[in-house]
């Protein structure tokens, strides 16, 4: 008998080799190896044609393919159709994840109601218990006739369900608590998750039955389970949000049949998730006039947002000054302090430096530079920036500001919500507009909207 061995495998990349390694030279994650034993005797693996003869395989022109006039299931929740690109691809695999308690069971739920009014849907809770379930569709008001609901977790037998029944939809919550009874793995690991996912991957192609599947994420924010996983999966969605703020963010990032980073915005109630169709009359009207305020405006998706900064500078009474932020790059604040230092010798080096996106929002955009050095000049001089003012710009290391692209959609979006003031780069080209224009060469110019003495 040969003798039995095994090999290391990286969960996150599916990197193999012979012996245990502490970080992968192929993705560079570090403790992502695995133990597997391998059979040497099992030369030929199923699904591999060894010496068998496969049998051949059709070939079939586009064009003798028809579309299907009701290919999208729609949850008639514009937020959301949006976000997934116009309702749910028929026969297609989808999954959505975020933090613990942000509400990704209440969002699959009222998916599944919605859909239900129309199409048959089943919901597999893997994690809580049918009485619990219907606690929370009580307070939802979930209540349609074609939602039904169990509580298995062998995937198997869900398959094998789906397979019988035919709905239109399965919604599974979660899938790491799934399990494969004939995988030697714990429920949620590495090979398990792979295996789970990739037969539902063919359940939805075979049978052409929509999965949407609910997902954990790791302590760095990234989606839980081996990196493939992303790759088999038709569509990724992330539920982001802050503990303190009831705003919940729904964010594609990735989407095989519609755009990705599209945002969709809900807010928690009572009653579950309800939708915030526009979202920048909220922000506006709770954007504050003081020192260390100032407004921006960013893309997310296809949509301008108007998102207030709020910075606090203090001087330090520690050796090492403190710098907290949040909602924006930590890098990008702290390289704008030193540009202010080293071109208008404010001194925040010696200062603690405080700073978020109110909201709870996260962005990511160079657009919001000339607004985070203006809350930061803002509340180092204890002067407030004009009323009603929206500021757009990138700010180079040499001082000087940079006009930046799509100035047109900003400008409309804030003209709707009562902003009077336009602070912009010099070379920025404007159409005409009914607001006040201030425009700025470089830092240095930023001076001029404060009484210095």
């Amino acid at each position: 008998m040969a003798k039995a061995s095994s090999k290391f495998i990286c969960s996150t990349c599916r990197y193999t080799t012979p012996k245990w390694i502490g970080c992968c030279p192929n993705c560079n994650e570090w403790e992502t190896f695995a133990e597997q034993a391998s059979d040497p005797s099992a030369a030929v693996r199923p699904g591999s044609s060894g010496n068998v003869r496969a049998p051949s395989i059709s070939m079939v022109h586009l064009s003798s393919l028809s579309h299907d006039q009701d290919e999208r299931l729609l949850a008639n929740l514009r937020e959301w159709d949006r976000v997934v690109g116009g309702g749910l691809m028929r026969g297609s695999l989808s999954i959505v994840t975020g933090d613990p308690g942000i509400g990704k069971s209440t969002l699959m739920l009222q998916i599944g109601n919605q859909i239900a009014k129309e199409h048959r849907v089943f919901y597999f809770s893997t994690e809580e218990s049918l009485k619990q379930v219907k606690q929370r569709a009580e307070r939802l008001g979930c209540a349609s006739a074609q939602l039904l609901f169990s509580d298995e977790a062998n995937l198997e037998r869900i398959i094998a369900t789906a397979e019988q029944e035919k709905p239109d939809l399965i919604i599974i919550d979660s899938i790491q608590n799934c399990y494969l009874p004939d995988s030697d793995s714990t429920p949620g690991g590495v090979s398990q998750l792979r295996d789970s996912t990739f037969r539902l991957m063919r359940l939805a192609k075979d049978r052409t039955i929509t999965v949407l599947l609910s997902g954990h994420i790791t302590k760095e924010g990234t989606m839980a389970g081996p990196k493939i996983l992303e790759h088999m999966v038709d569509a990724v969605f992330y539920l982001q949000g802050e503990d303190q703020w009831q705003t919940r963010v729904l964010r594609s990032v990735k989407n095989r049949f519609g755009t990705i980073n599209e945002v969709g915005f809900f807010e928690m109630e009572s009653n579950g998730l309800v939708e915030v169709s526009n979202i920048n009359e909220h922000l506006v009207s709770e954007a504050s006039h003081a020192p260390g305020s100032a407004l921006i405006s960013v893309v997310e998706g296809s949509r301008p947002l108007l998102l207030e900064l709020q910075a606090l500078t203090i001087e330090s009474k520690m050796g090492i000054p403190q710098r907290v932020i949040s909602g924006v790059d930590h890098k990008q604040v702290v390289l704008i302090a030193a540009i202010l230092e080293k071109y208008l010798q404010v001194r925040l080096s010696a200062h603690d430096i405080f700073f978020k996106v109110s909201g709870g929002f996260k962005i990511k955009s160079s657009s919001a530079d000339l607004g985070i050095a203006l809350a930061l000049l803002s509340s180092y001089f204890q002067q407030p920036l004009p009323e009603k003012s929206i500021t757009l710009g990138e700010i180079s290391l040499t001082g000087q500001l940079k006009a930046i692209n799509q100035i047109t959609m900003y400008i409309r979006e804030a003209e709707k919500f009562g902003i009077r003031n336009l602070l912009l780069a010099s070379n920025q080209n404007i159409e005409r507009t009914d607001c006040t224009v201030k425009k700025f060469s470089s830092v240095y110019n930023l001076l001029s909207l404060f009484s210095i003495e």
